[in-house]
C-alpha cells in the first residue's frame, strides 16, 4: 500500500522537498488511494471521494499529484481538461438519443477507471459546467476516486456572474465530496530552472533568428523536408514552412490568428513532437482570442510534454507580462519558463535522431 513517505522519497529524487501545503496534499491522496471508493452497505458515499487542489501556478500541484499518480497501483487515467471535452463530445455524438445521452456516456468513460485525475481543471463556459456537472455527478455515484488540479478554487469555477448561480450545485458538491487543498507557497518553481542548452525563444525576427530556426529543423530531422507543405489539424488545412517525423514548422499567423480551437493543437500535439512557431508579431497579442489560443497551445504542448520553440519580433514573456482578456494567462508565462528550462524533458528528444551540433544563439 503506497504510503507518505514513498511519495517525499520519489519527490526527493527530484530535489524537491515538499512544503506544508504539498505534504497536506500528499497526505490527503495517499488517504484517497487507501480507501476503495465504493459506497457501503447502506448505499452511502465514502466521505471523500477526491481531492481539489488548487493555488498559483508552478506551486507543485500537478508535481505532486503527478508523483501519487505514477505510484498509485490501480485502474488509474489521467489527463488534460481539453482532451476529456473531446472525448466526451465525440461519444456524445454518436450516443442515441434518451432521456439521459450525457449521463450515460459519463457511465461508459468511467467504465473500469478506479482513479481518475485532470489536470488544470476549469469551467469558463456554461456548455462546459452543465456537461462536467453531470460527469462529476455520475462519477461521485459510482464512487470513481478522483484528483483535480486547479488555479481556481472552487467558489471561482465558472465566474461569469450571468452563469455562476447555476454552477453553485456543483461547486458545492465538490466542497463536500472532496478535500479541498490551497497551495499557497510563495515559490513558483518553474522559474527556478537552470536555462535548457538549446535556446527555445528568439527575438527580434532577424537574419539570426531565421537561421537559429533553420539550425534546429535541421538538427532533428535533416534537410530532406524542408519545404513548405499543407498539413491538417482537426481536418482542417495549415500550411506549414517544413515538417519532419517529430519536428513541425509552422506560422503564428497560421496557427493562433486564424480561427481554430484546442481541438486543432491537440491533433497537432498528438502528431509532431515538437513545434517551430515562427513570426510572431506581438501586437497581434491584443486580441484576446488569438491571444486564448496561444495560451490553449501551450497548455497542450505542456500537458504532453512537446518542444516548442518561438520566434516572436520581441521577447514573447516580456510581451505577455501584463495583458489581459484571455483566462489563465499567469499560468502559461509560469509553463512557458519551464518549456526553456533543463528540467523539462520534452518528447521531441527521446523521438527523433539528434545530431551532436549545438544550436549557436543569435
Amino acid at each position: 500500500m503506497l504510503d507518505e513517505a514513498q511519495v517525499v522519497h520519489a519527490l526527493a529524487t527530484r530535489n524537491i522537498v515538499p512544503d506544508a501545503s504539498q505534504r497536506e496534499a500528499i497526505a490527503a491522496l495517499v488517504k484517497l488511494l487507501a480507501s476503495n471508493g465504493r459506497r457501503s452497505l447502506s448505499g452511502a458515499a465514502p466521505a471523500r471521494q477526491g481531492v481539489y487542489c488548487h493555488g498559483l501556478p508552478g506551486r507543485g500541484k500537478s508535481l505532486v499529484v503527478d508523483t501519487v499518480f505514477e505510484l498509485a497501483s490501480c485502474q488509474k487515467r489521467r489527463l488534460h481538461f481539453h482532451e476529456f471535452l473531446r472525448e466526451m463530445n465525440r461519444r456524445l455524438v454518436s450516443e442515441p438519443r434518451g432521456g439521459d445521452r450525457l449521463g450515460s456516456v459519463s457511465k461508459q468513460w468511467l467504465n473500469g477507471v478506479e482513479l481518475l485525475c485532470f489536470d488544470e481543471f476549469h469551467v469558463h463556459d456554461i456548455a462546459d459546467a452543465f456537461l462536467m456537472g453531470r460527469f462529476l455527478d455520475t462519477a461521485i455515484t459510482l464512487g470513481t476516486r478522483i484528483v483535480l488540479t486547479s488555479n481556481y478554487a472552487p467558489d471561482a469555477l465558472l465566474s461569469d456572474p450571468e452563469f455562476h448561480e447555476r454552477f453553485m450545485p456543483t461547486i458545492e458538491q465538490i466542497k463536500r465530496c472532496f478535500t479541498v487543498i490551497r497551495f499557497g507557497g510563495a515559490r513558483d518553481y518553474r522559474f527556478d530552472g537552470e536555462e535548457a542548452l538549446l535556446p527555445h525563444f528568439f527575438a527580434p525576427l532577424d537574419a539570426p533568428t531565421r537561421d537559429a530556426l533553420l539550425q534546429i529543423f535541421v538538427r532533428y530531422e535533416g534537410d530532406e523536408t524542408l519545404e513548405p507543405v499543407t498539413l491538417s489539424a482537426a481536418g482542417r488545412p495549415l500550411a506549414a514552412r517544413a515538417a519532419g517525423a517529430a519536428l513541425m514548422w509552422a506560422d503564428f499567423d497560421g496557427l493562433c490568428v486564424a480561427s481554430r480551437s484546442h481541438l486543432d493543437y491537440l491533433d497537432l500535439a498528438e502528431q509532431w513532437q515538437g513545434l517551430i512557431l515562427d513570426n510572431l508579431h506581438t501586437e497581434w497579442l491584443a486580441k484576446s482570442h488569438t491571444l486564448q489560443r496561444l495560451i490553449w497551445l501551450v497548455d497542450i504542448f505542456y500537458d504532453r510534454k512537446r518542444a516548442l520553440f518561438i520566434a516572436s519580433d520581441h521577447p514573447i514573456e516580456a510581451a505577455l507580462s501584463g495583458l489581459e482578456g484571455a483566462h489563465d494567462l499567469s499560468r502559461t508565462l509560469s509553463r512557458l519558463a519551464e518549456m526553456q528550462s533543463r528540467g523539462y524533458r520534452s518528447t521531441l528528444d527521446g523521438a527523433a535522431g539528434v545530431l551532436a551540433q549545438p544550436v549557436t544563439q543569435p
